[in-house]
């Protein structure tokens, strides 16, 4: 188990005559899930594409990012 959180990779335990199952970190998991949920609609999954193809040919902005608890109202 501390593989799967310290080193970030899956363990997959097999089991006798059953489905194997497998163990990753909790904050692995909730990445994957994020990241399932980005790609679930193709039309983000395009813009997701798009600004990552934007930043490969060097064309990306910095940009400030909002503070959560300012007032943005």
């Amino acid at each position: 188990m501390d593989h799967a959180i310290h080193d970030k990779t899956e363990t997959v335990v097999t089991r006798a005559g059953q489905e194997a199952v497998v163990i990753v970190g909790k904050e692995e998991w909730d990445s994957i899930q994020s990241t399932l949920h980005l790609l679930s609609s193709p039309r983000n999954a395009a813009r997701l594409r798009d600004a990552i193809a934007q930043l490969d040919a060097e064309q990306g902005r910095d940009r400030d990012l909002i503070d959560d608890e300012a007032d943005i109202f």
